[in-house]
């Protein structure tokens, strides 16, 4: 009697060991993942924007690191007498907008640099679901408990995330030919957005990916 599912698996030609340096960014699957490598004492670097659900925003980062775009002022808001970003996760906060900024664009550097020297890059998609700010029309990373009313709730489509990416591997590329990408889906279901609404944003994430890495093996 089987009481545990066999998955088979091809072990990798390029496999992470106590040489390599690894980045993972994505949801907190992945930060999972980089708690355990640390523990054990591989070379990581995790999140530096807090937790990221979605593709798009994990775009967003990597493509403003290695433009070297810094945040500016009004890329920045005052809520309850903290200053946020909605770009980044709620961890990354200050009681002062000058602080934030240095913060962020500390991170964003931190971000270029590990980009740049990767041995392995672990992304870790949680979600298709995104917010889309009314007023600016950008989506955003997190929102910060800012009204819902400011927010259109979107999932993305199959397309979309397969186009988020593509532009994802062609970011690091472009930088780091030699790195090896990791994707994956993460297990956690997002209960919040409800039973069925969990299902549609994993089967998109999930059709997208699978998508993606076949048209690129062909």
């Amino acid at each position: 009697m089987e009481l545990q599912t066999q998955i088979p698996f091809h072990p990798s030609d390029n496999p992470i060991d106590y040489q390599s340096k690894v980045v993972l960014f994505g949801s907190c699957f992945v930060e999972n993942i980089g708690t355990k490598l640390a523990y054990f004492k591989f070379q990581q670097f995790q999140n530096p924007f807090g937790i990221l659900f979605q593709p798009l925003a994990i775009a967003n980062l990597m493509q403003r690191a290695i433009a070297r775009k810094k945040y500016q002022q009004d890329e920045v808001f005052e809520q309850d007498g903290v200053w946020r970003c909605f770009d980044a996760h709620s961890d990354l906060r200050s009681s002062s907008s000058e602080e934030l900024l240095h913060l962020l664009n500390q991170r964003l550097e931190e971000t270029r640099i590990s980009l740049e020297t990767s041995s392995h890059i672990i992304i870790t998609l949680g979600t298709a679901w995104v917010y889309e700010h009314q007023a600016s029309g950008k989506v955003v990373a997190n929102c910060h408990k800012v009204p819902q009313k400011a927010f259109t709730k979107k999932l993305l489509s199959v397309a979309e995330i397969e186009a988020s990416l593509q532009n994802i591997v062609s970011l690091i590329q472009n930088v780091n030919p030699k790195a090896q990408i990791i994707f994956t889906i993460s297990p956690v279901r997002h209960l919040k957005d409800g039973f069925v609404e969990n299902q549609r944003s994993k089967a998109n994430l999930i059709t997208a990916l699978y998508t993606f890495l076949s048209s690129r093996a062909q």
